[in-house]
């Protein structure tokens, strides 16, 4: 009596939902008939893919031993995957311009790198619809989110000659024994990058052309910065355990570690193209690939961090230490010692030396940013004037700073399928904070994961999602602009 009783109520339930839903529009729901969602439908993942952890990661490893035993041996297939994805994708070579990066040490590289779909140019490309172009899969791979080296696994990579110099300087070695850095040396930042400070821009670059160490930061800005500033200093170069880099078992690094230093991608208060997955993206496999932006001109910035849009440079630093550091998952961070700094006496120390870092000179800019015609290029004079009007990239990246303290969706998923590709779910992105472009001709890879090699390139990309329709003169343009900035 009792379960006829309910089951009448579950038959009375059931047709409400029925009559509501096609008195709203939908299909009618049968209890009976139901889907009942998968895991994999639930995060939105693939079916049959592992997403390798959900919300936490797993806290109970294997031995040390045996996993290095692992991790070494499946080495070379990881890297030999991103070396083909990396040559499908891209032209590699060393094709330098006639423009330095800001210390003189390093030619900015030149030309688009992107390879096109057979067939096709970039003007008839231009001219399709997004959705044609997904349909017929012309999307240029290389425009596609970049998986990091080893997706299933993240973690930070680091650049050959951070890791040498670290290595020689504070015996700290920042090699992992599992995957290597991707990109070749002549595509990412120049190294050692030099050091501006907005307090003293009279001083020029104050960095002696070495990398800033514990070991070497105190003779280096000694009676050029205040005490505050030399703290918290001191502390950006100070190592604290890492998801991938710490004293226990479940480590990356061939001997225990104390770990890594804010400084330690961040090199000089800018960047040396260290990658790693952002810390804000469930499950794992639906991570962004994170490239290092540079601490330039942080004064200037009203939010931080790529997808959390945080409020100031404070919280992000704490954020930083926190989570970042720890794959974003506090839980795992107990056992290998979580550095937790105090809001007054270190974070905001910290975050005043992070405010200290300036720009590098732009000498063809005047006091509002813009060119000085009397100093630039007919051709550069032309790409400002694209930049601000047909291009529409002033919109969001107004002069003097070239960025507009806000989030954006590209919405790029327009124009390609969802995919699985070397153990990344590529997938929607969303919104990403508008990047400042002053001194951009020293940072590249270019966009949040790095996926665009050269400035050429990112012109092409932006021109395609934004339909802006330029002409190779004023793409050509564009670029010399940006060079200036």
């Amino acid at each position: 009596m009792i379960r006829g009783k309910r089951n009448a109520r579950l038959g009375l339930a059931a047709a409400v939902l029925a009559v509501s839903a096609l008195l709203l529009g939908g299909p009618a729901l049968s209890g009976a008939m139901q889907h009942e969602m998968t895991e994999n439908e639930r995060m939105g993942i693939p079916e049959g893919v592992d997403p390798i952890h959900k919300t936490y990661i797993n806290v109970v490893t294997p031995e040390f031993e045996e996993i290095r035993a692992k991790d070494v041996k499946e080495k070379d297939k990881f890297m030999q995957r991103q070396q083909n994805l990396l040559e499908r994708r891209y032209d590699l070579s060393d094709t330098p311009s006639d423009v330095m990066m800001s210390a003189g040490r390093k030619p900015v590289q030149q030309g688009v790198r992107v390879k096109l779909p057979d067939g096709v140019t970039w003007d008839e490309l231009a001219s399709m619809k997004p959705s044609e172009i997904k349909e017929k899969g012309l999307f240029p791979r290389g425009f596609l989110p970049l998986p990091h080296v080893k997706h299933e696994t993240g973690g930070q990579v680091f650049p050959e000659d951070h890791i040498k110099a670290i290595k020689e300087m504070e015996h700290r070695d920042l090699e992992r024994f599992d995957v290597e850095f991707d990109l070749p040396k002549h595509l990412i930042p120049e190294f050692p990058p030099p050091i501006y400070l907005q307090s003293r821009p009279d001083l020029g670059d104050v960095s002696q052309g070495k990398v800033l160490s514990i070991k070497n930061y105190h003779d280096i800005m000694d009676g050029i910065l205040t005490p505050v500033q030399m703290e918290g200093l001191r502390l950006l170069l100070t190592p604290f355990p890492q998801q991938q880099f710490n004293q226990t078992d479940d480590r990356k690094s061939d001997e225990p570690s104390l770990g890594v230093s804010c400084l330690d991608c961040h090199t000089n208060g800018h960047t040396n193209a260290a990658f790693h997955l952002n810390p804000d993206i469930r499950p794992h496999i639906a991570r962004l690939r994170l490239d290092t932006v540079s601490l330039r001109g942080m004064f200037a910035q009203q939010i931080h961090g790529s997808k959390r849009s945080l409020r100031s440079i404070e919280d992000f630093t704490e954020f930083e230490q926190r989570t970042a550091y720890f794959d974003g998952d506090q839980v795992t961070a107990q056992k290998k010692g979580v550095h937790l700094p105090d809001r007054t006496s270190q974070v905001a120390l910290m975050a005043q030396m992070q405010n200290m870092f300036d720009f590098p000179p732009a000498p063809k800019l005047n006091v509002f940013g813009k060119l000085d015609e009397d100093k630039a290029t007919e051709q550069e004079l032309k790409g400002q004037k694209v930049f601000f009007e047909k291009g529409k990239c002033g919109d969001c990246h107004p002069a003097p700073y070239y960025m507009d303290q806000t989030m954006h969706d590209l919405k790029v998923e327009r124009y390609h399928k969802e995919d699985m590709i070397n153990g990344q779910f590529v997938h929607a992105t969303g919104p990403i904070k508008t990047f400042t472009l002053r001194g951009i001709k020293d940072s590249p890879p270019y966009l949040h994961d790095g996926r665009l090699l050269t400035l050429e390139d990112t012109v092409e990309f932006f021109n395609l999602v934004t339909g802006v329709d330029l002409t190779k003169e004023e793409k050509a343009a564009l670029v010399a602009f940006m060079r200036m900035l």
